[in-house]
């Protein structure tokens, strides 16, 4: 295994969810994929998925998009150190960062979307870290303790690994939360859980 070649949600209503995430992002169905659930969860489920674009006006379209399609806003589209971005919550629960590292529009406004990376909340960086490296993921950044980013192929999900109450201050919710993580990972040639509980399974089984 060396990459993510998708993610599921699992959600109350895939028929709601799928029109919803066709409206506000017009997402690619082979990498984020829905599949019915009733598993119980509340609050933070762990995770956020990144929706990266290449200027702020493309961030304010996506954000925009969302909130119409009936998303809530968690924290609002806004410039800071490091680019522009915002953060909203589709009707499934699922927490979205909408994001770009430019300072200013260069081209004209649109949905696209260049990368779209997974942020585990995980307990132990380090540790989870060393558990994905023996899974064969290759680690492109690394920042001690507190934050991983793992090497991705093009058309792939990048995985990164973040303190989970950082995650969650980041998203703008509490770090609470019990139950599934309503999310399954998709890559490799079997089936496993890592250390948070993330679940994983082959494509082959797709």
């Amino acid at each position: 295994m060396n990459s993510i070649d998708s993610v599921t949600l699992e959600v109350a209503d895939t028929e709601a969810a799928a029109r919803f995430y066709a409206d506000a992002f017009g997402l690619d169905a082979s990498r984020v994929r829905l599949r019915a659930s009733d598993s119980p969860t509340s609050g933070f489920r762990g995770f956020t998925l990144s929706l990266v674009t290449a200027q702020p006006g493309n961030v304010d379209a996506l954000f925009t998009a969302a909130v119409d399609a009936g998303a809530t806003v968690l924290k609002p589209a806004e410039k800071s150190l490091w680019g522009y971005g915002g953060v909203v919550q589709a009707p499934d629960g699922t927490v979205w960062q909408l994001a770009t590292s430019a300072k200013k529009d260069t081209a004209p406004v649109s949905r696209d979307v260049d990368e779209i990376v997974l942020l585990l909340g995980v307990e132990d960086v380090k540790a989870t870290k060393r558990f994905y490296v023996e899974q064969g993921l290759t680690v492109g950044k690394s920042f001690g303790g507190k934050y991983v980013e793992f090497a991705s192929a093009p058309g792939t999900v990048k995985l990164s690994l973040y303190k989970r109450r950082a995650l969650a201050k980041v998203a703008g919710v509490s770090a609470e939360g019990t139950g599934s993580h309503r999310l399954v990972l998709t890559g490799g040639t079997r089936a496993f859980a890592d250390p948070d509980g993330f679940a994983w399974q082959p494509e082959l089984s797709h």
